[in-house]
């Protein structure tokens, strides 16, 4: 490959982007955190001041810093944001997104958005590109993408400056690659951002692997790292449920968010407390634990998701990430049969390699070059002829010859497998202390973390015999909205059409979960949503809009409970479901189904479901909150104590502003008890001096809600 471009300026990248691309530029960014916002910014201010020229974007998942819907919300956040973001530029398209401001030369399409950011927002609804995550290559190359650009990591070796493509090896090696054998234009452009964690493995490339490398110092900014969500109870027993369901030995997927933390504390909780766990778990499930897995993981997980985030990295810490597999179909079923008893090199590991037909004896070139990849054999082994040699002594290449293997036993061998891996991601996200881990993380131990294709993890296709000797016993962990009485969820939309995030990965995981046969989908959910149309149950008869067909459905979770629907008729799917569903709806989800025949007449709800509230699950894991097994931030929290006081009362207070029959109840009881806040609070939130009834109102119901 040719040498690249390398650019001191951004400006000068956009200009040479500009100059080489006739017509309009379709600019390719990746998901998340691995946007070279700054060269971005630059590019869409060139064309948004040049009406002859258009940009279209296309993307998933721009972030942007936290912005207060009201005033209150704003002066809060100021000081955060600026501490905690510190000189992240934020996207300016997606700031024009928002207000509506885009100019008409420029368009944008994401495949994927932040959730409930965009609903009723006619350009962004617009612009969604509904897709598959692992057919966003292809979609981009229909769109007629030409630039493809993306922040990279920067390290200086001893061989010559080496790039990380961090966070979002995630799609660009396969862009390349399709583009370069379809003969399609295209540049590549890596924008250098020294805050971006050097991943190794995959993500490492040499500076020729892009046509333009940008080194301006303008590029370097904070990476976006949105603080820790609490975990409530109703998330906790959701973790807790799909904890029980992870099997030692296997592989796991998560997501992010609280119900990632969630589902991460569990299981710390059930390796290092596995009285407790019972215990916990005892008092949430009323059908018993039969079927649960308990015990503490032995053999470790192995992870395997498309989002790497602080969730793994804690299980990471925590040893119970650690499973290893390794990049060979026939070791890595040996390691699953126990043929080979572990990562230890013995000479049982050699002899069923041998016995296996994965080397041959006498041993050739190809034979000894997979055995020293693998540190079976010690780096240093060469092959003379028919003779290996290290460190003086020599022996036959013959291994089936008793002699050989001895001396090869006893001279040659590696002390442990090499090139294992215990974390495969296609992109991270997590708060500023999981970039800092990375950034530090001694270089033994992020080589077992391979930030890799999409492609690779998102599915089965390309490698399968390999892909399904290494994802044994998988659990994969999917988030939905609503799920159906039938079995199907809606995870992406509305049943207005009305895009809330996007179907990304989950369609993939879900069919490889039917695929391979230890595999579970285990799709969560919180039994009931609020807003300001007030409660309703998230488990409903049916809904306009669907992701995951029902019969694709395998086990629901919910705080209330695990539904395993696998095979079971619909009349036994829908009695499962009610079961995990909040009691205060279970008599009209019974009513539904009866009315449509899905549901014998004379069926009753067992009584043992009728507790399904969240003020019973609350005080039922609230002992095991004090004893701080189930914290509220388990993995910490950027925010101060005073600042979580703060928040907890603008969040009552959002809730009542929606709920007038709330807010009036509050303003009675916050003028009745007359509490003041402290005067802190009040200089953070802008009420120190009150300068309408509007600003009294609000600070008594604030203190109210303190």
């Amino acid at each position: 490959m040719p040498a690249p471009l390398m650019m001191e300026l951004i400006a000068a990248a956009v200009d040479h982007v500009l100059d080489t691309t006739q017509g309009d530029i379709v600019l390719g960014i990746p998901l998340g955190v691995g946007k070279p916002n700054p060269f971005v910014n630059a590019l869409y201010r060139r064309i948004k001041d040049n009406p002859a020229r258009r940009l279209k974007i296309i993307t998933a998942l721009s972030l942007e810093k936290p912005v207060g819907k009201s005033d209150l919300e704003q002066h809060f956040l100021a000081p955060l944001v600026e501490r905690v973001f510190a000189d992240y530029p934020d996207l300016e398209y997606v700031k024009a997104l928002r207000s509506g401001g885009l100019p008409p030369n420029i368009e944008v399409h994401e495949v994927f958005m932040k959730t409930g950011d965009y609903l009723n927002n006619a350009a962004a609804q617009q612009g969604y590109i509904s897709t598959n995550y692992t057919h966003i290559v292809r979609d981009m190359a229909l769109q007629g993408m030409n630039v493809i650009a993306q922040a990279v990591g920067v390290k200086q070796t001893e061989t010559g400056l080496r790039l990380s493509l961090s966070s979002n090896p995630d799609v660009i090696f396969e862009v390349v690659e399709k583009f370069r054998a379809d003969k399609l234009p295209l540049i590549v452009v890596g924008v250098i951002n020294e805050m971006m964690p050097f991943m190794p493995n995959t993500a490492d490339v040499g500076p020729e692997f892009f046509d333009v490398v940008v080194t301006d110092p303008a590029g370097t900014h904070t990476v976006f790292a949105p603080p820790n969500n609490k975990v409530g109870p109703a998330d906790y027993a959701i973790g807790l449920h799909a904890s029980s369901l992870v099997a030692d030995g296997g592989t796991l997927q998560i997501g992010i968010g609280s119900l990632g933390d969630a589902i991460a504390q569990a299981l710390i909780v059930r390796d290092r407390h596995g009285a407790e766990y019972r215990r916990i778990l005892e008092s949430i499930c009323p059908d018993g634990l039969t079927g649960r897995d308990l015990g503490r993981f032995d053999k470790g997980l192995y992870g395997c998701s498309e989002m790497f985030v602080n969730g793994f990295l804690k299980l990471i810490e925590a040893g119970i990430i650690r499973r290893e597999v390794f990049a060979d179909t026939v070791l890595q079923r040996l390691l699953n049969t126990g043929a080979i008893a572990d990562e230890t090199v013995t000479p049982q590991t050699l002899r069923a390699l041998l016995d296996a037909g994965r080397v041959r004896s006498p041993l050739g070139a190809e034979d000894l070059a997979f055995l020293k990849h693998f540190g079976v054999l010690r780096s240093g082994v060469a092959l003379n002829g028919d003779l290996l040699e290290f460190d003086g002594v020599r022996c036959s290449a013959n291994l089936l010859d008793e002699e050989a293997f001895a001396q090869v036993s006893q001279n040659m061998l590696g002390p442990r497998l090499k090139g294992g891996i215990f974390m495969t991601g296609g992109f991270f996200i997590g708060p500023r202390d999981f970039y800092e881990r990375l950034r530090s993380m001694p270089p033994q131990e992020l080589a077992k973390i391979d930030m890799t294709r999409i492609d690779f993890i998102n599915q089965l296709y390309g490698q399968e015999d390999l892909k399904r000797a290494q994802r044994v016993k998988a659990r994969f962990m999917n988030t939905t909205m609503i799920v159906t009485l039938l079995g199907a969820a809606a995870s992406d939309a509305l049943e207005s059409g009305q895009v809330v995030s996007g179907v990304g990965g989950q369609y993939n995981f879900v069919a490889m979960a039917h695929a391979l046969p230890d595999a579970r989908l285990i799709m969560m959910l919180r039994a009931t949503h609020d807003n300001k149309n007030g409660l309703k149950s998230s488990i409903v008869w049916n809904y306009g809009h669907v992701t995951i067909p029902r019969h694709l459905r395998d086990i629901v979770v919910t705080e209330y409970g695990v539904a395993d629907l696998l095979g079971q008729s619909d009349s036994e799917v829908i009695k499962r479901l009610i079961a995990v569903a909040d009691s205060r709806f279970q008599d009209e989800l019974v009513k539904e189904a009866k009315a449509h025949g899905k549901l014998d007449a004379h069926y009753e709800i067992p009584e043992r479901y009728r507790r399904n509230l969240p003020n019973v699950l609350a005080d039922t894991l609230q002992p095991w909150a004090e004893a701080e097994l189930l914290p509220d931030f388990p993995f910490g929290t950027d925010l101060t104590p005073d600042e979580l006081k703060i928040v907890r009362a603008l969040k009552k207070l959002k809730h009542a502003s929606e709920h007038p029959a709330e807010l009036l109840s509050l303003a009675f009881k916050s003028i009745w008890e007359g509490k003041e806040a402290p005067q802190a609070y009040l200089e953070r939130l802008g009420l120190a001096d009150v300068h309408s009834f509007k600003d009294a109102v609000t600070r008594r119901l604030f203190a109210g809600n303190l």
